[in-house]
């Protein structure tokens, strides 16, 4: 765990969000002996969505973060809000049938939804911006995409905007792309100021936050003790919401959930201020922008007008090589435009990801909760998951088992060899992705 959250840390230290915000004080860590309600591990927008709906229900909260809030995936992400599942509705299809799958699906939609309830509630100025822009750089992947806008406008009445050929220089100035696809729920926001101002909301409820309190060991039973180098919390509930660390803590806290998902880098540049007509000719609508290939490039503009240009991954905990020059070069790829301007900002880290990257829900015994897998959807997905599991916890468990529900394999190979496993299997999506 170690590891994974050092070099989070030394990579985030050149992120545009922590270079665009004024963080508070570091909050204390866990010095002594605490009883709760709930007993919530890491304070990201899924431990503090969960954290707000369980004081706003008058539970005792107490948030154990082992680094600082929103230090992890939750605040520095891409900062797109997006509906639906990074899975597709396949999983929940398949295995649930089509009235769950439904549910799941405009479950997706509330996530959103409430992510702009919380802006207005907490007020919380985080460049909210409405939007969304699918594309495709092949003649395959423009079918694919039209076939799954297809499907959700017919099973699930989701209308998006279509364009293909010389149309979709209207919604983007590329002509990489060959097709795309327009909707206005999903959006984008600074991920970094939307998880501060949940921080503060969760504190102005009563909610008890530690920073640099990494948990330990989780003792299980009817209370629930979770302990840190300097004290313990116990608790009558747990939520585990440690994301992408979740594997990492093995055997220390949830070793059932070690090989269920699994951590992978994803990047992101950020370049200087462009001038705004050369930002509009970029991007026309300010979408959001995700192709669908399966090494994917994600893109937006920030509130500057910055172009903030994610993709890449890494399955090792290890920063790829000569990042600024290779992340430039597929910025570039997609908009000739931006080829030589300077590049301020090179960041980065872990996202979880699931093996059908759907959502892995659950619980661990009848009073320990977990979430993770959210497979990089997690910006809208992760306040829903707060919110269904404090109503799992109160006792109205229906929404929350509609994910639970859902089947999960472990990733192949073991500790050893799923590292290897899933690097074989990247390579080959990524050379379908070039065909």
């Amino acid at each position: 765990m170690a590891s994974l959250l050092q070099s989070d840390t030394q990579l985030n230290r050149n992120s545009y969000y922590e270079a665009s915000v004024v963080r508070p004080a570091p909050l204390a860590p866990l010095q002594t002996d605490l009883s709760a309600d709930v007993v919530v591990v890491g304070a990201g927008f899924a431990g503090l969505s969960a954290a707000i709906e369980l004081a706003q229900r008058g539970y005792r909260v107490v948030v154990l973060e082992a680094d600082r809030v929103c230090s992890g995936a939750s605040g520095r992400n891409g900062g797109q809000t997006i509906v639906g599942f990074a899975s597709g509705q396949g999983p929940f299809e398949q295995q649930l049938g089509a009235v769950r799958a439904r549910q799941a699906w405009d479950m997706s939609l509330e996530a959103i939804d409430l992510i702009d309830q919380r802006i207005a509630q907490f007020e919380i100025d985080c460049d909210r911006v409405h939007g969304y822009l699918y594309v495709a750089d092949s003649a395959r992947k423009a079918r694919a995409l039209e076939s799954e806008m297809q499907s959700l406008q017919r099973n699930y009445g989701f209308a998006t905007e279509w364009a293909q050929g010389a149309a979709v220089q209207n919604h983007i100035g590329s002509t990489r792309y060959q097709a795309c696809a327009y909707e206005k729920h999903s959006g984008h926001l600074h991920p970094l100021k939307y998880g501060l101002g949940l921080a503060r909301a969760a504190g102005s409820l009563g909610v008890q936050i530690f920073e640099c309190s990494a948990v330990t060991g989780l003792e299980r039973g009817a209370t629930v003790t979770a302990r840190t180098a300097q004290g313990q919390v116990c608790a009558r509930y747990a939520v585990l919401a440690g994301n992408c660390t979740l594997p990492v803590f093995g055997p220390l806290v949830a070793p059932e959930l070690s090989t269920r998902a699994m951590p992978v880098g994803t990047y992101i540049i950020g370049t200087r201020a462009l001038a705004p007509d050369v930002a509009a000719a970029l991007l026309p609508r300010n979408a959001a922008v995700c192709d669908n290939n399966f090494i994917l490039d994600y893109f937006r503009q920030s509130a500057d007008l910055r172009m903030l240009f994610g993709g890449r991954v890494s399955y090792t905990t290890r920063t790829p090589a000569d990042l600024k020059q290779t992340m430039a070069q597929r910025m570039a790829a997609v908009f000739p435009a931006l080829q030589g301007v300077p590049v301020d900002y090179v960041w980065g880290g872990f996202v979880d990801i699931s093996m059908n990257r759907a959502p892995d829900f659950g619980r661990l015994g009848s009073n320990v909760y977990y979430l993770q897998g959210f497979s990089g959807h997690g910006v809208a997905l992760t306040g829903l998951a707060g919110q269904l599991v404090a109503q799992a916890v109160a006792g109205e468990a229906e929404r929350f088992d509609v994910f639970s529900a859902l089947k999960h394999r472990n990733f192949p190979g073991g500790a050893l060899l799923r590292t290897p496993t899933l690097v074989l299997g990247t390579l080959y999506h990524r050379l379908r992705d070039h065909f």
